[in-house]
């Protein structure tokens, strides 16, 4: 699972619109602004007026940067995107390809997704916000969001080639399963506010990888494996053989 193409997968379709221009440091500044603007208040909310305002810049200050409402908000999905990566994918890719892996990004992703039950998840308000509203506001998220997964999947094929997962796991199934655990996490832990809500997600990650990993196989049986033994702790006839009788 190269760094590379990870980061190519989540944010290749954010990138056809964003052309470069002067002042990439102050760009950057009104990205990140931006993306703490957006955390808050969802993209919808973000808009370039009440940007302005907190910079402290006129309107035609950020749109110099930003040619348009919809340029700002694919930036800001951008960077959300590559911090992403850089937070979960990057640290993992550097443990040895397989299981090692596979739980060092369901680890990463965990911690992340509790930062963010205060600071806000992009992922998943994004594809509240614009899951029935067509354009390419809704085509950007469902890209993300689909990269996402079949990095996670890559993952899980990787695992089960080092056979550490059993070849019969369905990557799609339990990257889906895995997914839906997430979603519940955030929703147990940010509206419900449930104090067990990470521990709940952890025994949830782990019965999932249980399930799927690779067991040893059994041994072969024995002429000693069907005999049982006696309370006195004599070893007893095998099951079908002829059994002592006692006198009456």
């Amino acid at each position: 699972m190269p760094l590379a193409a990870a980061i190519s997968s989540l944010t290749a379709p954010l990138r056809g619109s964003l052309r470069p221009r002067k002042g990439a440091l102050t760009r950057a500044a009104i990205v990140d602004a931006a993306l703490a603007i957006a955390r808050r208040d969802g993209l919808e909310g973000l808009t370039i007026g009440d940007l302005a305002a907190q910079m402290r810049m006129s309107k035609s200050g950020v749109f110099a940067h930003f040619g348009s409402r919809e340029e700002l908000q694919r930036a800001v999905l951008a960077e959300y995107a590559s911090r992403f990566v850089d937070t979960v994918l990057a640290p993992a890719v550097r443990k040895p390809r397989g299981l090692a892996r596979l739980q060092a990004i369901l680890d990463n992703w965990l911690k992340l997704m509790r930062r963010e039950i205060e600071q806000g998840c992009l992922m998943i308000s994004g594809s509240i916000e614009y899951d029935d509203r067509p354009g390419a506001m809704r085509d950007a998220v469902v890209g993300i969001i689909r990269g996402w997964s079949a990095e996670l999947q890559r993952a899980i094929e990787d695992a089960k080639a080092t056979g550490e997962l059993r070849a019969d796991t369905d990557a799609p199934q339990l990257a889906f399963e895995i997914y839906g655990l997430m979603l519940g996490f955030h929703q147990n832990a940010r509206l419900l506010r449930a104090a067990d809500s990470t521990r709940r997600a952890r025994a949830g990650l782990q019965r999932l990888i249980e399930d799927a990993r690779s067991r040893p196989a059994s041994t072969p049986p024995t002429a000693a494996a069907g005999r049982t033994r006696s309370p006195s702790g004599r070893a007893a006839r095998p099951i079908g053989g002829r059994a002592r009788t006692s006198s009456p």
